[in-house]
């Protein structure tokens, strides 16, 4: 039926489905799609643009621009070809699957494959269905795992910035354990200990954010000597190291901050998870402006423990950023200043600091040793899915 809408295909729909494309984010009318090329469900397609080498198998009508390649003789099990490129088998001397191959309608033409007689396509393709789909359950398994360490790594924090240690922590370190509490004032924190104060960044630490010296002056770049760091950086539980560096004159002309170690960097600018995420800072360096610095006075406030309070900030500075006008998508530097902070003593705050780096680190393990295990599950998964489209794997039992 080649009436009504075709779903649109662009490179992200492929990059964003699995094996199976299943819908997409645009539609094309009647004509739109009398003027392209039209993929009918079970049709196998490759993108040659984006992610490149990534097959999918259509399961609605769509269509496809030139940044796809399809194969209307393919008579087989469409599955089996799909499973022959998702192996990268097909691409190798061409590059690897991703950005670094460089594919065209002609390229792909000349690629030459093992082909098994129907049957066995069929055998091959309902055995990597089973063995992989036990594959990627164990795998989305474990990321629900890591995503639960997640939110009690969050949970954590929070907790401990806005009630104070737990009884027997506190009790470790020295500190008196809270029983009263009173209303922060601030519908986020809620209530804090008695004795704890409540006060804006901006009187207890210096806050700033830098620039990026032009790339057309040498003087600011070639030769350079002193670290500078993007908004990358905040990814990282800690900075001790840069990859970029300016000069002198730089620093002179460009309006970069030194900022001394330790301080708090907070990422500004973007989309993606970087706004909002906090890092702590352990070399002398300079930022560019999608960074801010917060350099604590350090009779009020270590950082250690401002560093905790802005991991916990990161929903408020992401949701206070989202709104209208020109600074939307962005984190001022004003209201960074402007976070309220639960201040406990200088003592109590370096017992939090202690207890949270310690317990953190125990769900930060936890994290690596699973996300290590996915990396061995999904190795396991190409491997397996290699084996079986080159014959490794003896599958003719599946044939009925």
């Amino acid at each position: 039926d080649d009436e009504g809408e075709f779903a649109w295909v662009r490179i992200s729909d492929v990059t964003a489905a699995g094996m199976y494309l299943e819908n997409t984010e645009q539609q094309l009318s009647g004509l739109g799609s009398s003027l392209s090329v039209k993929m009918q469900p079970g049709s196998l397609f490759l993108s040659i643009a984006g992610s490149v080498g990534k097959p999918c198998i259509a399961k609605i009508k769509c269509c496809i621009h030139d940044g796809f390649v399809y194969f209307p003789r393919w008579k087989g099990d469409p599955r089996c070809l799909y499973y022959i490129f998702a192996s990268g088998e097909p691409y190798k001397g061409l590059g690897k699957m991703g950005t670094q191959l460089n594919l065209n309608t002609d390229t792909v033409g000349g690629i030459n494959i093992g082909l098994p007689a129907s049957r066995e396509q069929t055998a091959i393709a309902d055995f990597l269905d089973r063995e992989t789909g036990r594959i990627d359950t164990l795998v989305a398994k474990k990321r629900r795992l890591i995503a639960l360490l997640g939110e009690k790594r969050t949970a954590l924090i929070s907790r401990t910035v806005t009630r104070g240690l737990p009884a027997d922590a506190a009790s470790e370190f020295g500190i008196e354990p809270h029983t009263r509490f009173k209303d922060s004032g601030i519908e986020w924190l809620g209530e804090v200990p008695e004795g704890w104060e409540v006060k804006p960044v901006k009187r207890a630490a210096k806050v700033g954010n830098g620039s990026t010296p032009t790339r057309d002056n040498p003087l600011y770049w070639e030769d350079g000597n002193f670290p500078w760091l993007n908004s990358s950086v905040v990814n990282q539980e800690e900075v001790t190291q840069a990859d970029q560096f300016v000069t002198p004159v730089a620093l002179a002309e460009c309006h970069l901050p030194r900022v001394l170690p330790p301080a708090v960097l907070v990422g500004i600018t973007g989309q993606g998870k970087t706004r909002g995420l906090a890092t702590t800072l352990l070399i002398e360096s300079t930022i560019n402006q999608h960074i801010a610095y917060l350099k604590p006075d350090e009779k009020l406030l270590i950082v250690g423990y401002l560093r905790r309070v802005f991991d916990m900030a990161y929903l408020i500075l992401r949701n206070e950023s989202d709104g209208g006008g020109s600074t939307k998508g962005a984190i001022t530097c004003e209201l960074i200043k402007s976070i309220s902070l639960p201040l406990p003593s200088v003592k109590e705050q370096t017992a939090i600091a202690a207890y949270l780096d310690r317990e953190t680190a125990k769900i930060d393990q936890l994290v690596t040793k699973v996300e290590a295990a996915i990396a061995c599950l999904q190795e396991y998964r190409t491997a397996l899915i290699t084996a079986a489209v080159t014959g490794k794997i003896d599958v003719r039992e599946e044939v009925a």
